[in-house]
């Protein structure tokens, strides 16, 4: 059963509470559906402020199917959750091709992020066709490979302001990649878990070292998963303050209505 982002009940207890891994707050929430060039329909959700303007919008591309990944990533759940309420910003998410979860089943198969290019292009040109503003490419392990080979060329190059990498393994995307990106010279934030299973701080500032305008973010004691309510928060944090351009730290409560998964 598909769920259904209005089925959300929504209760103010009059009190401040705290922001927990499974709190939802108020956002204009709706399910959408993605058409790529190959007439392949992609699955995802998208939420708004629910208040005011959007302030920015992150198109979030998810950590490896085959090894669990999906639109519903923790930190992207998360986001999903608290940005628009809590930092005007929009989050679209949405399951790359061949990809489940319980919003549903995209299209096509896993092409080991070849033809998952027609996603990336697909998913902005939606954000674009929506009026969005002020979007950027937010990857996480097999999505900041997504990131790195096609956010640099066109037509996403001419769409978006900018990208953020969570845990980045450097796997698909090459050298060439990364001096497309310097030579393309949008900002580029990149978090490195200490304990990252596939790229560390160390090794990884010495391959960015091809990205001018990357700033690195070395997040002690994080690892590849960001499992752990602390750094989720922290990630989110620094993916709030890379895309409004200002240093953020979201508040850890919440005074007004919340919701739960049911």
């Amino acid at each position: 059963m598909v769920f259904d982002p209005a089925a959300l009940d929504f209760v103010d207890s009059g009190a401040p509470v705290a922001v927990r891994a499974a709190t939802i707050l108020p956002a204009r929430r709706e399910n959408i559906e993605i058409t790529t060039a190959d007439g392949l329909t992609l699955v995802g959700e998208l939420a708004l402020p629910a208040h005011g303007p959007v302030r920015a919008t992150l198109v979030t591309l998810h950590p490896l199917p085959t090894h669990g990944g999906f639109m519903d990533s923790h930190v992207y759940k998360k986001a999903s959750y608290r940005l628009p309420a809590l930092a005007g910003i929009a989050v679209l998410r949405f399951n790359t091709r061949g990809t489940s979860s319980p919003r549903g089943t995209s299209g096509g198969t896993f092409e080991e992020g070849i033809g998952e290019r027609l996603d990336v292009e697909a998913a902005v040109q939606f954000a674009v066709d929506r009026g969005l503003p002020n979007r950027w490419l937010v990857g996480w392990s097999f999505g900041t490979e997504l990131v790195l080979k096609y956010g640099a060329a066109a037509p996403v190059s001419e769409q978006v302001e900018g990208a953020v990498l969570l845990s980045p393994p450097l796997h698909r995307a090459v050298d060439a990649d990364l001096a497309a990106w310097a030579a393309y010279g949008k900002p580029m934030t990149v978090l490195v878990p200490e304990h990252d299973d596939y790229l560390q701080p160390a090794a990884a500032a010495g391959r960015f070292a091809l990205v001018p305008q990357a700033r690195m973010v070395p997040v002690a004691g994080a690892k590849h998963l960001w499992v752990g309510e602390k750094y989720a928060a922290r990630a989110l944090d620094e993916i709030a303050s890379s895309v409004l351009g200002t240093p953020v730290q979201l508040p850890g409560e919440w005074a007004g209505p919340v919701a739960a998964l049911p």
